[in-house]
């Protein structure tokens, strides 16, 4: 396996998306990621439904989860927490999502494993983090949609009634969110010699991705009352005579384009328009009137049209149109392989490309305890230790 995560062992004790997601991320780029599944397999892999005749599959497993080794044990007996402390004493990076306190309890608690393995970078992944009135709170993505202000910034413009993203885009951004900062502390590491504790709270996370634009308004503190809500205004899905596209006008020249591919000279003397502030203020107008414009041609028209002027546009595509995108195509971002009991697969390829040390999937997600056995033996258990611990159901194989 390439990559310039090459040579990190990562132990992954996660389940669902946030944190498998994030060490996925992690074995695209090389590093050799184990992942500790209970006798039952991660939940995740009986996720709404099966894609394998042996309900063993999940099509969100295995897109959280390619390129990994399983080992399947029961950490709560003495020889599955005896193999659990030998492959920390051999592992650069341990990630694991339980709910706080649930390390702990274990034996496996961050302050516990550092202080054994000061060069351990330890990562604890959780939603709203370890302090606070909500800390015992079961969490899911839509609980941190709701909680961060992303159900607000969806808010329907006559009814102003919340709504939710229809993806779990708590989860993923957490995922980036938490590699970005394996990485950073491996190099910290380098120059140092000395692990880390990082925590990692969905809930922190997304209220730091919306700040930027998504809360504007509430950045000069004192002058909150006075601004407007930069997102309080119609988005930017446009119909056309046979379709949907978006287009932006932000800039002068971006709103001339648009004038000129309009075909209607008056629009470009629309005073409401004339400058950025003018079309900000006027936000609202501006994108009806677009709308107006847009509906009576076809997309490959307006499409034509707007890049021809310079404008930034593109189709708004249905999900079943993706994969045949031309841009897509072009730049092939969809690969393929087979998944063992559940036949030819699309993933994407991973999307930070480096010339040198080349990422890329590093094969299917694997079967529950498929890696068990060369894990234990990588370890030192002999053949007879390994059959014994699968007979005391500790350790499960993939059979």
């Amino acid at each position: 396996m390439s990559g310039p995560l090459t040579g990190v062992r990562v132990l992954d004790l996660t389940a669902v998306v946030s944190g498998p997601f994030a060490t996925m991320f992690l074995a695209d780029q090389g590093a050799d990621v184990i992942k500790i599944e209970p006798i039952g397999g991660d939940s995740a892999r009986r996720s709404r439904a099966a894609i394998d005749k042996a309900g063993e599959f999940s099509a969100m497993f295995i897109s959280a989860n390619r390129g990994k080794r399983s080992l399947s044990i029961d950490v709560k007996s003495d020889a599955g927490r005896e193999v659990l402390a030998k492959l920390v004493a051999q592992s650069d990076v341990l990630v694991q999502n339980f709910r706080p306190g649930t390390m702990e309890r274990l034996g496996l608690g961050a302050e516990e494993l550092r202080k054994r393995h000061p060069r351990l970078i330890y990562v604890s992944i959780s939603g709203v983090g370890d302090t606070g009135p909500y800390v015992k709170k079961r969490v899911y993505d839509p609980i941190i949609q709701g909680l961060s202000g992303f159900a607000d910034i969806q808010s329907q413009p006559v009814t102003n009634r919340p709504q939710m993203i229809r993806t779990i885009v708590c989860d993923k951004t957490t995922s980036v969110y938490t590699a970005q900062a394996v990485t950073a502390a491996l190099y910290a590491r380098e120059k140092t010699g000395q692990g880390d504790h990082i925590q990692v709270a969905m809930l922190d996370v997304m209220i730091s991705y919306l700040w930027p634009e998504g809360m504007m308004q509430y950045t000069v503190v004192g002058a909150e009352a006075a601004a407007a809500d930069p997102n309080d205004r119609p988005d930017l899905v446009f119909k056309t005579s046979d379709g949907y596209i978006t287009a932006g006008t932000i800039s002068d020249s971006e709103w001339q384009g648009f004038c000129r591919a309009s075909g209607d000279p008056e629009l470009a003397k629309d005073t409401r328009f004339a400058t950025p502030a003018a079309r900000s203020v006027n936000a609202t107008a501006r994108i009806h009137k677009m709308a107006e414009y847009i509906v009576q041609h076809t997309t490959a028209e307006w499409l034509e049209r707007l890049d021809a002027a310079d404008v930034p546009c593109a189709p708004i595509l249905r999900r079943s149109e993706i994969i045949h995108n031309e841009q897509v195509v072009a730049r092939g971002i969809i690969a393929e392989f087979d998944q063992p009991t559940v036949g030819r697969v699309r993933q994407p390829k991973p999307a930070a490309r480096f010339e040198v040390n080349e990422a890329s999937i590093g094969g299917p997600a694997p079967r529950v305890g498929q890696h068990s056995r060369d894990v234990l033996a990588e370890l030192g258990y002999s053949a007879s230790d390994i059959d014994s611990m699968i007979g005391n159901r500790a350790v499960r194989v993939a059979v």
